[in-house]
């Protein structure tokens, strides 16, 4: 006799828009473990000038210019893709303002530090103090898209572009569109560089939402050489504060044994 059961039906695949989404994706952690490795490179240099190993100049020329620029807009890209993940199923209040709240710390803890070790030189809008201001200015693009990369072209456009005496008083020096840089150790103003934090918001959305690049979403390696970095991706703000430190302390020994 025929079955007078229905065939059960196949299941159904589950919808991509559906299925739970990682809390972190390897391919960002991975990317800022390797900004992470290049401000090593740039930083140890520093430090073998600052203590006279070697003789280079980090304010003027082209390589040492152009290499921190790209380490810095490496960064800046991240801050604003992690954004849109950390705000696209709306903000989560509490790990916002905590890490707000060690930003500003750390920022407020790099001002003092560089005051006593480089008297007028000392930070006073570094990469730390620009993030924790982006943070919050950027909350305002979350919900764009082709306008975060319209409005960053234009601002980097406009920073490289117009530069004004109105912008050299002491008070409007974060802004930037100075005349000069100012004197100080690391200098990342508003202006080109909330820019670049929107080009970023943009590709976050581009990659993550979209679903336009699926290898940013899907790829996952177990190499030695990638999970180191990921490891470092995800502690990058721990990274930075410990690193110099740890730079100058191993340099000071021999710069000692020298002199």
């Amino acid at each position: 006799m025929p079955n007078s059961k229905p065939n059960p039906k196949p299941n159904k695949l589950p919808d991509k828009k559906s299925m739970p989404q990682p809390s972190r994706y390897q391919m960002i952690d991975l990317l800022r473990g390797i900004a992470i490795l290049m401000m090593f490179s740039y930083h140890f240099s520093f430090d073998l000038h600052y203590y006279g190993f070697i003789v280079q100049d980090f304010y003027n020329s082209a390589f040492w210019v152009y290499y921190r620029s790209l380490i810095v807009s490496l960064f800046l890209l991240l801050v604003g893709v992690s954004l849109h993940l950390a705000t696209a199923k709306g903000i989560k209040t509490a790990s916002y303002f905590r890490r707000l709240g060690l930003l500003l710390f750390f920022a407020g803890l790099v001002s003092i530090t560089t005051y006593l070790q480089f008297a007028e030189r000392m930070i006073f809008f570094g990469i730390l103090h620009f993030i924790a201001v982006a943070s919050i200015l950027a909350l305002a693009f979350t919900r764009f898209y082709w306008f975060n990369l319209i409005t960053g072209i234009a601002m980097i456009v406009l920073a490289l572009s117009v530069q004004h005496v109105f912008f050299d008083q002491p008070l409007l020096q974060w802004f930037g569109l100075m005349t000069h840089k100012p004197l100080t150790e690391d200098y990342v103003p508003l202006l080109p560089w909330f820019g670049v934090v929107l080009i970023g918001l943009f590709l976050g959305k581009f990659i993550y939402q979209n679903n336009s690049m699926p290898l940013f979403q899907n790829w996952h390696s177990h190499h030695i050489a990638v999970r180191t970095l990921t490891f470092a991706g995800r502690h990058s703000l721990l990274i930075y504060m410990l690193h110099q430190p740890v730079f100058m302390g191993l340099l000071y020994i021999p710069y000692k044994i020298i002199h």
